[in-house]
């Protein structure tokens, strides 16, 4: 594991772990100079990253889930923001690099593990399938230096994930918008979900974050959506407003309506 300050560091070839530091921003890099994760040092339990902030848009669907599983650690921003903020919130996280967990333990001041926070290091590919009707919400964001592995965007391991929710369960999915990819796991996802997938874009659009429900209405009001953006951006400052102007020019849906399920004309 190395550390650097600002970016002028050469990534190793052998996909380690390296902290960077610029502008009081803490980074996590693996293995090439992809930030995987950041930490502002003056304020270290926000969201620093938009598509960290976007990925919270799955509490429009499911605000208060009791169990969360967390696919890939990073550097524990997201893992760290719903510790604080989500109290009645078990929180399972599961990352395959021991390094990684290290990492996040010295440089990004992840909480400890105790009855509702704990960080397993495993593979998501295979604690997934073996877990079923486990979350209410499952958070996936596996990345080396930017790139999803192939494992994490089958349809094996969607079908999986599908499996691992239980009835009214999200899955919040993170995609680099220029994967060449995108279209074709988008497909499978909407295979396993039976179509009931819906997609925004982070601010600085260079994440798209999908969300994949499990059961629930087939669509929903616009008016009422708004209404729960307005009571989660008051609690957790994250800016729920924007998430749904992009929901709204991502997705199918009426001057009333989100439509969720394909088949509800």
């Amino acid at each position: 594991m190395n550390a650097a300050r600002g970016k002028k560091w050469t990534p190793g070839t052998d996909h380690s772990v390296t902290i960077a530091e610029e502008r009081g921003v803490r980074s996590l890099h693996i293995g090439g100079l992809a930030i995987q994760s950041a930490m502002r040092l003056s304020n270290p339990d926000a969201l620093e990253l938009h598509y960290t902030r976007a990925m919270m848009s799955f509490m429009l669907f499911n605000p208060k889930p009791a169990e969360l599983l967390m696919i890939g650690l990073g550097g524990g921003s997201m893992a760290k923001f719903l510790y604080r903020r989500m109290a009645e919130t078990r929180l399972t996280v599961v990352e395959i690099r021991p390094e990684v967990v290290a990492a996040a333990r010295s440089y990004f001041e992840i909480p400890r593990d105790d009855d509702r926070f704990q960080v397993i290091v495993n593979d998501g590919a295979a604690y997934v399938p073996a877990n079923p009707s486990s979350a209410d919400v499952i958070l996936l964001d596996g990345f080396d230096d930017g790139v999803q592995p192939q494992v994490l965007c089958s349809q094996d391991f969607y079908d999986a994930a599908h499996a691992a929710l239980r009835p009214g369960g999200v899955l919040a999915v993170n995609f680099m918008a220029e994967d060449r990819r995108l279209d074709a796991m988008c497909a499978r996802l909407e295979k396993s979900f039976a179509g009931r997938v819906l997609m925004l874009e982070a601010a600085d659009k260079v994440n798209v974050v999908v969300l994949a429900l499990r059961e629930g209405p087939a669509k929903v009001a616009w008016s009422e959506l708004r209404t729960r953006g307005v009571s989660l951006q008051l609690l957790h400052g994250l800016p729920f407003d924007r998430f749904l102007v992009s929901m709204r020019e991502r997705n199918v849906g009426s001057t009333r309506y989100l439509r969720i399920d394909p088949e509800d004309e």
